[in-house]
């Protein structure tokens, strides 16, 4: 649109005429706008399925670490140990820490027996078994301290969390417990 001055001194406006493809290449940029835009998220959720791989590869690892952890208990006339959301916690950033750090250590327990008001706490810790089960009996029930900590009578919790480092080794941290 655009104005113009009568002699009167009033604005007129003319409205100039299009053609009626005008508004086509509007709508064609917005149509090829649009398939960029779901080729790429197309893309992205193709060519990155990494996260939610990894985070169920490491579900399957913890719990079959954990049932591995309750056919070794029962072998021993020992009661199943039961999840707790607390200790999985702790199990966590455990895990999660070392794998960063590519390095294993033992978390400070005073910390995880006051916040998961636990009165018996206890931690096993791994790197580099490729499986849950075989973090359990290769690693854990051969090593006499990681051992007794499975077959420990006091415990009645229990969890595994496991976190693939960047060098493509499986961090594990067990956390034991009862209230």
């Amino acid at each position: 649109m655009r104005g113009s001055r009568s002699c009167r001194g009033v604005r007129r406006v003319e409205h100039l005429s299009h053609p009626p493809t005008s508004r086509r290449p509007l709508v064609n940029r917005l149509a090829a706008l649009l398939v960029a835009l779901a080729t790429t998220l197309a893309l992205v959720l193709v060519a990155n399925p990494a996260p939610a791989q990894a985070a169920t590869a490491a579900q399957r690892y913890g719990a079959a670490a954990e049932k591995a952890t309750n056919v070794a208990r029962a072998k021993h006339d020992r009661v199943k140990l039961k999840g707790n959301p607390c200790l999985r916690k702790y199990a966590r950033i455990q895990a999660t820490k070392m794998a960063r750090k590519k390095d294993i250590w033992h978390q400070d327990l005073n910390v995880v027996l006051k916040k998961c008001n636990m009165s018996w706490v206890g931690e096993n810790v791994a790197v580099g078994y490729p499986s849950g089960k075989a973090v359990v009996n290769q690693g854990w029930m051969k090593s006499k301290g990681h051992r007794q900590n499975i077959l420990r009578k006091q415990f009645r919790l229990g969890v595994v969390v496991a976190r693939k480092g960047d060098d493509g080794r499986w961090y594990a941290a067990q956390v034991f417990g009862r209230r």
